[in-house]
C-alpha cells in the first residue's frame, strides 16, 4: 500500500507521453489514448492528480501499468471496450487498495490469478486455446520484469529492449530512485541516454565499455534501449 504521509516517488508525475512511448516501444498516440482517453472514452489508467493539467505527465506506476497493458495487447489487438472489461475483471480478483486504483499492476495477476485472467480474457475476445497460451507467455514475460516491494507495489521495471520478448535480457532497469527514473544499466547509475549520445557522437561500443568499465554487452543494451535495433 502506498504511504500517504510522505510522497512516494513512484506516484509523482515525471514522464512525458513521448518518453513512455519510447521506453515501451508503443506509438505516442496510443499511449496518450490509453492515458488520457478520447471523448467519449475514459482513460484506462489513473494519472497522478498533479498531471491533470497540461502537459500530461505520467508516474512510474503508470509506466508499469502501460508496460502490462502493452503486453496484453501485443499478441491480440482487441477493441478498447474489451480491454476495459478485462481491467474491471482484474479489480474483481484483487480487492487490495492498490489493485483497485491500479488494477494492471495487481499482484494477484502475477500469482494465482494469471491463468484465470487469461481464460476469462480469452473468452471475452474469442481467442483460441493456442492464442491464450501465446498471450500467457507474453504476459508472464512482462510480469517477470517487474520487481515489487514488501507491499507488492512495483519498485523497478526492466523494459523490453528487443522485439522478441523471450530473448530480451534484464540489463536495463527503470528505477524511480535512480537517474530521475530514467533507464540505467542495472546495478549502476549509468543512464542509457548518455551512453547512446556518446555512441551517436562516434564512440564505439568497445571504447564506451572500457571508459565505463562495463561489459560490451551492457553497453550494447544501453544503446539498444535508446536506439531500437532489429531483434
Amino acid at each position: 500500500m502506498f504511504d500517504r504521509v510522505t510522497e512516494d516517488l513512484r506516484e509523482l508525475p515525471g514522464y512525458t507521453v513521448s518518453e513512455v512511448a519510447h521506453y515501451l516501444t508503443v506509438p505516442p498516440a496510443t499511449i496518450r489514448y490509453w492515458s488520457v482517453g478520447r471523448r467519449p472514452y475514459r482513460p484506462l489508467i489513473e494519472l497522478p492528480e498533479r498531471s491533470l493539467t497540461r502537459p500530461t505527465l505520467l508516474s512510474f506506476i503508470n509506466l508499469v501499468e502501460l508496460h502490462v497493458l502493452a503486453a496484453i495487447r501485443r499478441t491480440h489487438r482487441v477493441t478498447m471496450p474489451k480491454v476495459r472489461q478485462a481491467i474491471r475483471y482484474l479489480k474483481e480478483i484483487d480487492p487490495s487498495v492498490t489493485a483497485q486504483r491500479h488494477p494492471l499492476i495487481s499482484h494477484e495477476l502475477e500469482t494465482n490469478g494469471l491463468d484465470l485472467f487469461i481464460e476469462r480474457y480469452g473468452r471475452l475476445v474469442n481467442i483460441s486455446q493456442s492464442g491464450q497460451l501465446a498471450m500467457r507467455e507474453v504476459l508472464e514475460a512482462a510480469l517477470h520484469r517487474i520487481v515489487r516491494d514488501i507491499h507488492r507495489v512495483p519498485i523497478k521495471l526492466y523494459p523490453f529492449t528487443r522485439t522478441d520478448v523471450h530473448d530480451a535480457p534484464t540489463t536495463i532497469v527503470i528505477d524511480p530512485w535512480l537517474a530521475a527514473g530514467r533507464p540505467v544499466i542495472d546495478g549502476t547509475g549509468l543512464a542509457t541516454q548518455i551512453i547512446a549520445e556518446r555512441y551517436k557522437a562516434g564512440e564505439s561500443v568497445s571504447q564506451l565499455a572500457a571508459d565505463y568499465e562495463r561489459a560490451e554487452s551492457e553497453i550494447d543494451e544501453a544503446i539498444r534501449c535508446e536506439i531500437p535495433l532489429a531483434a
